[in-house]
């Protein structure tokens, strides 16, 4: 059956837009990942309150900044499967109801055990990136998917870096207005968060649908091969591997920084709560251009030298980041430490939209697998690293300066990765075979 314009993909990104089909889901899907990030980390600004209260030692804040990315993981895995095979809208409202329990229901918290628990059920929003990515996948072609994946997904992450910003100042207006003293304000905070989620559940399951044709449930009579066994094939691909180990140094340094900002702002350069936050906000707010500009570079590279550019331009990407945080974890002055964090953010965020600009092409017919395992990386990333900011006998700036080096050392292994297993006869990508749809 003949498609119309209207039913197919779009080749052109118009962010001003939200006319139709897929800009419709374009802009629904960005804006509920941005609340999934806001509730994923909108708890890591209140940390110190938090710390002082339930009594927690630098041991203990290390094991729940692990807690905070490891459901994702599982998650991230279980969700790109969920896409493939009943579709992003369903997964992703699903999703949104489950994990706003978990954050509104953190202020119950009365000891390092409970708050453990609940921050680490809510590490499973995290989980959210994988479906917007999928989901815009579905309604771009391949000439623009890049750029809109990246755009996507830098908005979404912003959603961590306002967190750190408006939670500090939410907690403080609630004590103001006097429905909670300081030390409790965090408990009722958290509650905001997840009431949006819930609200994003509604408006994601009623306002978009899964391909510019249609829903997966309504498509699939006309579908006469069926997709299965995605898993295994994206478990098979080693690109795979290589883009989650990528993923892992780029965006799992993120959210590790997210988590840790505003604690290391505090105790190293002597913060307050508010401007720590707004440190950390910084850093998150690069999103707003910095992801979607590595996206669109890496679609400009495609297209002039291949898949090949764009897996040169990653590695480079991160051997900049890696060479940025190792000058941040050496900073003297609050300054100069400001000023390499907003350079490392900006390689970083740009590698999280080139690794994603990549994804589409590894296996056109598994992208919501493929999609789940890269993500998946990302937060195994920021969970091995954070056993760096739980040891006794490693400082923060320590923690950074061995990150610094391990990120660089990635940016290495992609770069020669693709190096030792370019075809000499690949060719720029307006023919190049890797960067055709499927």
């Amino acid at each position: 059956m003949a498609t119309t314009t209207a039913e197919q993909p779009l080749s052109k990104l118009n962010i001003f837009s939200g006319k139709g089909v897929q800009m419709r889901a374009f802009h629904i899907t960005w804006l509920t990942f941005f609340f999934c990030f806001f509730g994923w980390f909108g708890i890591a600004p209140l940390m110190p309150l938090v710390r002082e209260q339930l009594h927690l030692d630098k041991g203990q804040v290390g094991n729940i900044l692990i807690a905070s990315v490891s459901a994702t993981i599982l998650a991230r895995l279980l969700v790109g499967r969920l896409c493939d095979a009943i579709g992003p809208r369903l997964t992703y409202s699903m999703l949104l109801v489950v994990g706003a329990i978990p954050v509104m229901l953190i202020g119950l918290s009365d000891s390092y055990e409970s708050f453990l628990l609940f921050r680490f059920v809510i590490g499973i929003i995290g989980a959210s990136f994988v479906i917007t990515q999928f989901h815009t996948s579905m309604m771009f072609a391949p000439n623009v998917v890049g750029t809109a994946n990246a755009v996507a997904g830098g908005w979404g992450n912003l959603g961590g870096g306002i967190a750190n910003i408006v939670m500090p100042l939410l907690a403080g207006a609630f004590v103001s207005l006097g429905y909670v003293d300081k030390a409790n304000s965090w408990r009722l905070a958290m509650v905001v968060p997840g009431v949006i989620l819930l609200l994003m559940a509604v408006v994601y399951y009623k306002f978009t649908q899964d391909t510019p044709r249609g829903n997966f449930s309504d498509i699939q009579r006309d579908t006469t091969a069926k997709k299965k066994g995605t898993f295994a094939v994206a478990l098979k691909d080693y690109r795979t591997w290589i883009l989650a180990l990528a993923y892992g140094a780029c965006f799992g340094i993120e959210i590790t920084v997210d988590n840790v900002a505003s604690i290391y702002f505090v105790d190293h350069y002597k913060a307050t709560l508010v401007m720590a936050g707004l440190l950390a906000g910084i850093f998150g707010f690069m999103n707003i251009f910095a992801r979607g500009l590595g996206g669109y570079v890496s679609d400009i590279a495609g297209r002039a030298y291949g898949m090949s550019g764009k897996w040169y331009l990653l590695g480079v990407l991160l051997l900049l980041e890696g060479l940025g945080i190792a000058y941040f974890s050496q900073a003297g002055t609050l300054t100069l430490a400001i000023m390499t964090m907003l350079l490392f953010a900006l390689f970083l965020k740009m590698a999280n939209g080139c690794t994603y600009s990549i994804v589409p092409f590894v296996n056109k017919q598994a992208i919501g697998s493929v999609s789940g395992i890269v993500g998946a990386g990302g937060n195994l990333g920021a969970m091995l690293v954070g056993f760096l900011f739980k040891s006794e006998n490693i400082s923060y700036s320590t923690a950074f300066l061995y990150i610094g080096i391990g990120v660089a050392a990635t940016g290495a292994i992609v770069f020669l990765s693709r190096l030792l297993t370019t075809k000499t006869s690949e060719v720029p990508a307006t023919v190049d075979t890797e960067l055709q749809p499927a």
